[in-house]
């Protein structure tokens, strides 16, 4: 059974041509064929990751060591939440889901056919479609959006607001890289970064009630925002030696757990200083570029565990109830929303990382 809408012929939406080339076009609205779920998006953040891929990074556009994984023209955005206009053939009973409903879909639509998606990582496909990047799954900065049929789609209850709610995609990736990091009781955690992902993580890690949790940045009002969601200590690598601070707590000896989430390469280096021997150095960022260390450290000086963080893996629900909970308040750190049509100046703010944190497009 099908439940169709007559949504409008075209939609506001904003394309991403090619680095520094981003649009705003009036494009076809998306139309719900069997299995596949549209909805009138209420909100879509702008992510870091947009940011990279905006401003050029290799990591996307390719370079003389990689492919392009960018393949547009393609709708941007990957933080988006919206209301189910539109339901195909078998989708109302396929994802739980009615008109009206609000929805979110995990950013990766898996291929469920290649090695990983068949033995149950289907965040690490192969294929790797992500919303927003690759033009077969256009992203969420735009009126609608489509979620196709092999999409991991979530119901959100809609007493959470839609601010709140288009945050459940970062706090999803924030919890699986503590989920890595292995916390126990008594651990001295540090965060490095204060952005949306690394706040989130800060929140999340507050749950496992570590013995210290500690956050780093560069930044003084993303410090007292990190304090609101549990950090018992902030230290700003500007105004004192942070590798000497948590050695100082710690009897010399180090944290327990290291969560990098600062996208610069200095915050590796600072990570593998301030790491006890056998510790957990989790990564989680994007780098816009690679990243050389001196893995003697990692090997024979510490014989450190080290674990990647990708996407937000069976988190979902997690985000989802710990938010409408209250248990983790990301209101703290949703700064700003702006109308569609101000999408560069949007892209501005969250390139300059001064006065914002997570910026929000309303289309």
């Amino acid at each position: 059974m099908s439940s169709v809408v007559q949504l409008p012929k075209t939609m506001r939406s904003v394309m991403c041509h090619g680095p520094w080339d981003y649009r705003l076009e009036e494009v076809a609205t998306p139309q719900a064929d069997a299995g596949e779920v549209v909805i009138k998006v209420q909100m879509c953040g702008v992510c870091a990751s947009d940011m990279k891929c905006y401003t050029g990074a290799p990591l996307f556009w390719g370079d003389e060591h990689r492919k392009p994984y960018v393949d547009g023209p393609v709708i941007a955005g990957h933080e988006f939440i919206g209301e189910v206009v539109q339901l195909g053939a078998g989708a109302a009973e396929k994802f739980g889901l009615e008109l009206g409903d609000i929805a979110i879909s995990e950013q990766i639509v898996p291929c469920w056919n290649c090695r990983y998606c068949l033995t149950g990582k289907y965040w690490l496909c192969q294929v790797h479609n992500i919303y927003g990047f690759q033009h077969v799954v256009h992203g969420g900065m735009a009126e609608y959006m489509k979620f196709p049929a092999r999409s991991l789609i979530h119901k959100v209850p809609k007493d959470i607001s839609s601010a709140n709610a288009a945050m459940i995609e970062p706090l999803s990736c924030s919890i699986h890289a503590v989920q890595r990091g292995e916390i126990e009781f008594g651990d001295v955690v540090v965060i490095a970064g204060a952005g949306t992902l690394g706040l989130g993580m800060v929140g999340a890690a507050r749950l496992k009630n570590p013995g210290l949790l500690i956050s780093v940045d560069l930044v003084d009002n993303r410090l007292e925002i990190a304090k609101k969601l549990g950090a018992d200590i902030a230290i700003n690598p500007s105004q004192e030696d942070a590798v000497q601070c948590v050695l100082d707590l710690t009897e010399g000896y180090g944290c327990d757990v290291y969560i990098e989430a600062t996208g610069h390469p200095s915050a590796v280096e600072q990570g593998l200083q301030m790491i006890r021997k056998a510790g957990t150095f989790v990564e989680f960022s994007v780098m816009r570029e690679p990243v050389t260390v001196d893995w003697t450290i990692i090997g024979d000086t510490k014989e450190l565990n080290i674990h990647g963080a990708h996407l937000g893996p069976h988190a979902y629900p997690l985000a989802i109830d710990y938010i409408h909970r209250g248990l983790i308040d990301v209101s703290h750190i949703v700064t700003h929303q702006l109308p569609l049509d101000e999408y560069v100046k949007a892209f501005d703010m969250v390139q300059e990382a001064q006065n914002s944190i997570k910026v929000q497009l309303l289309p």
